[in-house]
C-alpha cells in the first residue's frame, strides 16, 4: 500500500494530517490511525498490525482486526492510498 500520488502527509503531535491536493480536502488521523497508516506504508499486513495492537493494548483480536479494516476502508474510500 502507498499514498495516492496526489496526497501529501504531515505528522503532528496528535497523529497525521493528509491533504488530497486534487480535491483540496484535509484528513486528520488520530495517533492510532496514524500508526496503522505508517505500518501499512512500511509494508506490514493488516493482520500483523491488528495482532500487534491486540497484544499491546489487551484488546480482543477480532476487534483489532475490525478497527484496522475500518481505517483501511476509510483511507481507500477517500482515495488517500492505493493498493498496488
Amino acid at each position: 500500500m502507498r499514498l495516492h500520488p496526489d496526497v501529501s502527509m504531515t505528522d503532528t503531535d496528535d497523529g497525521t494530517v493528509l491533504l488530497h491536493q486534487r480535491t483540496g480536502r484535509y484528513w486528520q488521523l488520530n495517533i492510532t490511525g496514524s500508526k496503522v497508516l505508517h505500518r501499512l506504508l512500511d509494508g506490514e499486513s493488516p493482520e500483523t498490525i491488528a495482532a500487534g495492537f491486540a497484544a499491546a493494548h489487551g484488546i480482543d483480536p477480532q476487534r483489532a482486526e475490525h478497527d484496522v479494516s475500518a481505517v483501511i476502508h476509510q483511507l481507500c474510500s477517500a482515495e488517500l492510498v492505493v493498493t498496488s
